[in-house]
C-alpha cells in the first residue's frame, strides 16, 4: 500500500496553534474529526463538528484525564494491519474503527519545568497517552499518518491536495521518523528531570543526551565534514546557539566553536569594568578590562595583534561606535556583545561579510551542568569546570609577599588562564594581558612562547621594554620543574600564580625566591584541553 486515503482523523494536542486551520481544512475533505477535552473545544468553538474520545471508546475519559485514549478503540484503530485477515476479523468483531491521521503533541513538561513549577504539577505535565499513540501510529505508518509539529500541518495539507485526500508512503515515513525523534526527545527531558533535579544524581545508569531544531552548518571542521547545530533538549542555559545575528555571512562550525570559548571568558568579567575577549582556533589570544571599551579593546588587540586578524571579538557591555571604530579597522570573523548601539551597527553595516551577534545577558560563568566528549566506543563526561578562587584562598610560599597591583594582575592572568589550552601560560600587566602561550606539550615552552609575543608587541608598538616585565604569569597547573618558572622570571615577571602540588615544589619556591619572585598557590588547577 502507498497512499492512503484520511477518512478519520484523531487530534489531541497541548500546544493549538494552527489547530483550528488544520481542523477546518480537514473537515472540509469530509475528515471525522475525533478528540478530546480541551482541543474538542476549541475546533467545537470554530464551529466544527467533533466527536469525542468517549464516543469512540464507549468510556468517559477519567482519573483527572489520566485515562482517555488508552483504549483497544484507539491502539486498535491505530495498530491494526488493514490487509491482514486477522486483524480486519478482530476490528470488525470488536467494533474497531481504523483511524486514519493522528495529530498530537505532548504536555509541556520542558516549558513546567522552565517555569519552576513544584513536583506535584510537573508530574502531571507526564504525558503518558500522547506519547502512546505517537509511537503506534508511527510504527503502523504504513497506513496512519503521525503529526507532532504544528509547523507540519500546512505540510500535511498540502499533501492532501497533492493527493486528493490521501497522503503518500514517503510522507508517513518522514512523519514516523520525526514522530518517534519526538517522543525520545520528551522522554530525555523526564529521565533527565528526575535523574539531576528529582534524585540529584550527577551520573544516572542512563545518560539521555537528546538535541533539537538542527540548523545544518555549510561544513564542519574541515570542508570534507558534515555538520549541524542542536539546541539540548530541556532546561538549558542561553548561549552562543540562541545569540541573534544582526549581519554577516552564516556562522560556520569553527566559528561557533572559537564564539562560544570568546562568549565562555567574556562571562568571567560579566559584573565588572569593561572588557574585551579575543579569540583564534579557541584560543584567548588577547584580554584586557579598562575604564572605556575602547581602552580594553585597544589593549586586549596589543597582546597579540598578528593572532587576532581574522578572531573573534566578545565584549562584555554594550558595544559603542567608538570601540565599534576601532574593531573595524583590522578583519574579524566574528564580533558578540550584550547589545549594540545604533551607531555601531551603521559601523559595522561597512563591513558585510562579518557576524554580528547580541546575547543579551551574559551567561552565569558557575553555572552547572555536564561537560560531554565523545570518544572511541564511548561518551566522557565530567560536571563544568566550575573552579574558582578568590584572594582569601591564596596561599603566599614566596620570602616576598606580592603586592596589591601583582596581586590584582595573578588573579586576572588566573581568571584567563582557566581558558586557555594546555599547557598554559599567561603573563598579564594592569589589568590586561602581555603573552599567552597555549596548547604547547611542556610549560617551559609556553612560557617562552608567552614572553616572545610580549617581545613582539613591545617591537611593533615601539614601547621601551615589553610588558612582560613587571607582570604576574598564570600557570594553569603547577611547574614540574623550575625550568618554566625561571623562563618567566627571565621574562620580566615579578610574580607568579599557580596551584602547586608538585613533588618539586620546594625547588620551585626556591628559584622563585633567588629569583625575587613572590608565588601563590591555589590549591587548584585547570586544565583545558
Amino acid at each position: 500500500m502507498t497512499d492512503v486515503v484520511i477518512k478519520r482523523a484523531l487530534l489531541s494536542v497541548s500546544d493549538k496553534s494552527g489547530l483550528v486551520d488544520l481542523g477546518k481544512a480537514l473537515a472540509a475533505r469530509d475528515v471525522e474529526l475525533v478528540s478530546t477535552g480541551g482541543t474538542a473545544k476549541a475546533l467545537r468553538d470554530a464551529g466544527l463538528t467533533v466527536k469525542d474520545i468517549s464516543e469512540l471508546t464507549g468510556f468517559p475519559e477519567m482519573m483527572d484525564g489520566r485515562v482517555k485514549t488508552l483504549h483497544p478503540k484507539v491502539h486498535g484503530g491505530l495498530l491494526a494491519v488493514r490487509d491482514n485477515a486477522e486483524h480486519a476479523a478482530a476490528m470488525s468483531e470488536h467494533e474497531i474503527g481504523a483511524i486514519d491521521l493522528v495529530v498530537v503533541n505532548l504536555y509541556p513538561f520542558e516549558a513546567t519545568v522552565a517555569k519552576g513549577a513544584e513536583r506535584d504539577e510537573i508530574i502531571e505535565n507526564i504525558d503518558i497517552g500522547g506519547p502512546s499513540m505517537v509511537r503506534s501510529s508511527a510504527k503502523n505508518h504504513a497506513y496512519v499518518t503521525i503529526v507532532t509539529d504544528p509547523a507540519d500541518y500546512d505540510t500535511l495539507i498540502g499533501e492532501l491536495e497533492e493527493k486528493n485526500g490521501a497522503t503518500g508512503i514517503d510522507f508517513r515515513k518522514k512523519c514516523a521518523a520525526k514522530a518517534f525523534a519526538a517522543t525520545a526527545a520528551y522522554d530525555s527531558m523526564i529521565s533527565q528531570w528526575f535523574a539531576f533535579a528529582d534524585q540529584q544524581q550527577m551520573f544516572p545508569d542512563m545518560l539521555a543526551v537528546n538535541g533539537k531544531n538542527p540548523v545544518p552548518l555549510r561544513y564542519g571542521e574541515n570542508p570534507h565534514q558534515m555538520a549541524a547545530l542542536y539546541t539540548p533538549v530541556g532546561p538549558h542555559a542561553r548561549g552562543i546557539a540562541q545569540a541573534e545575528q544582526l549581519q554577516g555571512k552564516e556562522l560556520s562550525y569553527n566559528n561557533y566553536n572559537d564564539a562560544d570559548a570568546a562568549l565562555e571568558l567574556c562571562a568571567e568579567f560579566k559584573d565588572g569594568e569593561p572588557a574585551v575577549v579575543i579569540v583564534k582556533h579557541a584560543n584567548p589570544c588577547g584580554v584586557a578590562q579598562a575604564g572605556s571599551l575602547v581602552d580594553a579593546w585597544e589593549a586586549a588587540l596589543q597582546c597579540d595583534s598578528v593572532s587576532a586578524f581574522g578572531g573573534i571579538v566578545a565584549v562584555n557591555t554594550e558595544l559603542d561606535g567608538a570601540t565599534a571604530e576601532e574593531i573595524a579597522k583590522i578583519f574579524s570573523e566574528v564580533v558578540i556583545a550584550p547589545s549594540v548601539t545604533d551607531e555601531a551597527r551603521e559601523i559595522f553595516a561597512k563591513k558585510k561579510n562579518l557576524r554580528l551577534l547580541t546575547v543579551g545577558e551574559l551567561p552565569e560563568p558557575r553555572r552547572g551542568g555536564l561537560a560531554i566528549k565523545p570518544i572511541t566506543g564511548g561518551l566522557l563526561v565530567q560536571t563544568r569546570d566550575n573552579g574558582a578562587i578568590t584572594e582569601s584562598d591564596l596561599k603566599v610560599v614566596t620570602e616576598r609577599e606580592p603586592t596589591e597591583r601583582e596581586l590584582k594582575d595573578c588573579l586576572f592572568a588566573w581568571t584567563v588562564a582557566r581558558h586557555v589550552k594546555s599547557n598554559a601560560i599567561v603573563y598579564a600587566n594592569g589589568g590586561a594581558t602581555a603573552g599567552i602561550g597555549a596548547g604547547q606539550m611542556n610549560r617551559r615552552d609556553s612560557s617562552r612562547i608567552a614572553a616572545m609575543k610580549a617581545a613582539e608587541a613591545a617591537e611593533k608598538y615601539g614601547w621601551a621594554e615589553s610588558k612582560a616585565i613587571g607582570s604576574a604569569v598564570a600557570s594553569d597547573a603547577f611547574f614540574p620543574f623550575a625550568d618554566g618558572l625561571l623562563a618567566a622570571a627571565e621574562a620580566g615577571a615579578t610574580a607568579v600564580i599557580q596551584p602547586g602540588g608538585s613533588i618539586r615544589d620546594d625547588e620551585v619556591i626556591e628559584a622563585a625566591n633567588k629569583a625575587g619572585l613572590a608565588m601563590v598557590f591555589t590549591g587548584m588547577r585547570h586544565f583545558r584541553h
